[in-house]
């Protein structure tokens, strides 16, 4: 009994010895496509060769609670402190500088082929882009379209515009912000101004994503005002409704 009390005394010291806490990397990156912890954490230790995922392109895109999950299995701490949702993970500048050599050579060769963006499953209107829905694959030159995204990062999040199918490439000009309000939601609308907030409620004369222009009718008076839509059921008005839309991402779309 004694025995066995000190074995299980060394496996609970070699679990405590292992966990620790971890901090994420300001960019993390790795140079063979294959993602591991080291990539992701500094004082990762032993664990840091454990892999968590695959990057088949420029970047890959990890859900924040997977990557927690994949460090707790390996008796990493990490808690996520800023309260992150995804983590983007970019090939190493060794990589990087192989691939724009080998574009270079290739690139006026009959055949040559380059990465793209492509959806993993068919999208239907207003579905929003998931990190799992998107792909890098290798396609004709010809077939790449013109200012096409170079990071998946930039259309996780968006919404389709129309049904799109699985093996399309994707294109900005298909994606659009999601709908926050729609036309005749009853929307609340503050007037900021001075340090003073005034609110109004009104009803939604058109659909709206974040950042979009709203007009809103004031149905107590009549009159129509000219609102930011901020979130669900939100705008706002005023000189800070400039700012709203100046600072929404999706100001370009």
């Amino acid at each position: 009994m004694r025995l066995i009390l000190s074995l299980a005394v060394l496996a609970l010291s070699a679990t405590s010895a292992l966990a620790g806490p971890v901090t994420l990397k300001a960019e993390p990156a790795d140079d063979d496509g294959r993602v591991t912890l080291g990539d992701l954490f500094d004082g990762a230790g032993g664990a840091a060769s454990v892999v968590v995922g695959v990057r088949s392109g420029p970047s890959a895109v990890f859900e924040a609670g997977q990557v927690q999950a994949a460090a707790a299995r390996a008796g990493l701490s990490w808690s996520n402190p800023q309260g992150l949702r995804r983590i983007v993970v970019r090939q190493g500048a060794s990589e990087a500088s192989a691939s724009a050599q080998n574009a270079v050579a290739t690139a006026g060769r009959p055949g040559a082929t380059v990465e793209v963006l492509t959806y993993v499953r068919s999208l239907a209107a207003g579905d929003v882009v998931q990190p799992e829905d998107v792909a890098w694959t290798q396609v004709q030159s010809h077939m790449a379209p013109a200012g096409g995204p170079q990071d998946a990062e930039v259309v996780i999040g968006l919404s389709a515009r129309r049904a799109l199918r699985a093996g399309a490439v994707v294109a900005t000009r298909d994606l659009t912000a999601p709908q926050v309000i729609a036309r005749n939601d009853m929307v609340q609308v503050a007037f900021v101004a001075g340090g003073v907030t005034l609110t109004v409620t009104g009803r939604a004369t058109r659909d709206a994503a974040r950042g979009e222009a709203v007009p809103v009718l004031n149905t107590t008076s009549g009159r129509t005002i000219d609102a930011v839509a901020t979130g669900p059921g939100r705008a706002i008005a005023g000189p800070a409704a400039l700012q709203a839309r100046s600072n929404s991402q999706f100001a370009s779309r």
